[in-house]
């Protein structure tokens, strides 16, 4: 039986791969030519921004964004399905390749585990990408802690403007998970270390600076964006901004070859851009404007993925990142599996093998939420069944006949089992759509809307929130922020990934609730404001038994454990 049947591991595929040099995938492929490419060894390469620069009269290719029903500990495997639609439609003749976000060290060593996606459909070097890689997040986490080293020199020697250290904004960060650092006390010990004052770490996902990075359009935009961080306020309440501190151009420094786009490639050697890292629940989750618009100049499709699921990742994709870029997708594919729709439609983790034609009627709300949630943008929508083995024709029938209810079809794909030719159905379906269907892409909320008239549309549309419960702190934030140039910014909602409500234990089906609204942040470099909701966190702690007890290096000289 196929359930039997014997699978290899993900870093063992990884490793059977038979790589290219990434100098022949950029020619070939891409058309870039060597002298444009910074390398890091044979298969990982740095885009120069002077071949970036040279294509601004190029033709946009079609961007066809890859999102998910809400996850489940069954996983959904939205990575391993934007590569295996990349590989598909190289495997039927298109001109394509793959934007995704770089993975962070803390899931790859907590719980979550790498991002290189899976199967037969992974990006590689799979080891190189979800450990150091090119060196980008410890830039990233390097120039957000050279700005909080500023901070707190430059109230230690009372410089202008004062920073009363009550009001710093502006916490520390690593890239790891670590509980103990969310809330800290920095500077005791003395006169000499400074003045006491609490303070904290954020993961560096979730630093503003990676946020920026993202999102900035060129070296000169990052400049403008990493001076405008709001890092706190004078004892008058005045704003206090990173550019007062005079080291926006060495954090600049710090930054200028992590801005520059990196280029890896498939399991079947097809180009993959792999730039930026936000999370999806507690930042805008996408990967970098930069290297989604230099990949649209130079391929006929770009396949790219938003955080988590469509109410998270896709909501800011398209409301923040498609906003400040100017970009518009041309279709969308809504990930689903049976085994995570039985989840949300009530069955245990043990039991996702067995047959359960009900179940998967009872989570396909969550599937239907998706959908309604997404044709709100006018961009096509067409559903993706990831399928694993122990899925039944009659359960992959009822994602069929829901969707087609609602106008959408469903086609199931086998990427990770046979990476490029088990995509092809869905390829077709997608370039399909794409040829009848216009996108007629539209935002969900203007940005003349108040802050609270943002943060309600997106609760209401597309979390299906009665109301908001906005507590005395987050209402007194928002006060404080009307008639300002930050009222204009788009919101970004930080929550759980785990459900419609702020409430991780609540499940995946839609249900009547209020949406908490525990605080408001500013990122005023990254141009939007963050609407903190329940209890997120944005320093994730490490499970009890984490992912780094099972990691090593073998006999051979291998890295195991890796996932």
């Amino acid at each position: 039986m196929a359930e039997n049947k014997k699978y290899k591991s993900d870093i063992e595929i990884a490793r059977e791969a038979k790589l290219q040099n990434i100098v022949e995938i950029a020619e070939k492929k891409l058309n870039i030519p060597e002298k444009y490419l910074e390398q890091y060894g044979h298969y990982k390469t740095k885009l120069s921004f002077d071949y970036i620069n040279s294509l601004d009269k190029n033709k946009n290719g079609k961007l066809i964004l890859v999102t998910a029903i809400t996850p489940t500990p069954a996983g959904e495997g939205k990575t391993t399905t934007t590569l295996g639609i990349g590989d598909a439609l190289c495997k039927i003749g298109k001109n394509s390749s793959v934007c995704i976000r770089e993975p962070s060290l803390g899931p790859c060593f907590g719980m979550k585990g790498g991002a290189a996606g899976g199967g037969k459909a992974q990006a590689v070097p799979m080891e190189d990408l979800n450990l150091h890689f090119t060196g980008d997040f410890h830039a990233i986490s390097t120039a957000h802690n050279l700005l909080s080293a500023a901070i707190d020199n430059h109230i230690n020697w009372r410089k202008e403007p004062i920073i009363d250290a009550r009001r710093v904004n502006w916490k520390r960060t690593m890239d790891m998970n670590d509980r103990a650092l969310r809330q800290i006390i920095c500077s005791i010990g003395g006169p000499g270390n400074g003045f006491p004052r609490e303070d904290g770490f954020n993961i560096t996902p979730a630093s503003e600076i990676m946020a920026i990075f993202t999102l900035a359009d060129d070296l000169k935009d990052l400049e403008r964006r990493l001076g405008n961080i709001l890092v706190g306020y004078t004892s008058d309440k005045d704003p206090v901004l990173a550019k007062d501190l005079n080291v926006i151009g060495s954090m600049l420094v710090l930054l200028k070859d992590a801005i520059k786009p990196n280029i890896i490639q498939s399991l079947e050697n097809n180009p993959v851009f792999v730039h930026g890292g936000p999370f999806g629940n507690i930042a805008h989750g996408c990967n970098t404007i930069i290297a989604t618009k230099t990949a649209l100049k130079i391929s006929d499709y770009v396949v790219t993925e938003a955080g988590f699921g469509a109410d998270l990742g896709a909501e800011k994709f398209l409301d923040i990142k498609c906003r400040k870029a100017n970009l518009a997708p041309d279709a969308t594919v809504l990930v689903a599996t049976i085994r995570a729709l039985k989840m949300h439609g009530g069955v245990d983790k043990e039991k996702l093998n067995k047959e359960n034609v009900e179940a998967v009627k009872k989570g396909s709300e969550n599937l239907l939420k998706h959908i309604e949630n997404l044709k709100k943008y006018g961009v096509p929508v067409v559903v993706g069944i990831n399928a694993f083995v122990s899925d039944t024709e009659d359960e992959m029938d009822v994602i069929r006949k829901v969707c087609e209810k609602v106008g959408i079809k469903a086609v199931t794909s086998k990427h990770w089992e046979f990476g490029g030719d088990g995509a092809v159905d869905l390829a077709n379906e997608v370039v399909d759509t794409l040829d009848k269907t216009k996108s007629n892409f539209k935002t969900l909320y203007d940005d003349n809307l108040s802050l609270e008239e943002k943060i309600k549309k997106v609760s209401t549309e597309i979390y299906g929130a009665k109301e908001l419960e906005i507590s005395t702190t987050a209402k007194k934030q928002l006060e404080d922020l009307k008639g300002t140039k930050y009222e204009k910014f788009p919101v970004c909602i930080a929550k759980t990934q785990y459900s419609f409500t702020a409430d991780p234990d609540n499940g995946g089906l839609p249900q009547e609730h209020n949406l908490p609204v525990r605080e408001i942040r500013v990122s005023a470099g990254a141009e939007f404001v963050v609407v903190i909701c329940g209890d997120i966190m944005l320093m994730p702690g490490l499970p009890k038994t984490p992912a780094a007890e099972s990691i090593y290096i073998d006999e051979k000289g291998l890295i195991q454990g890796l996932f």
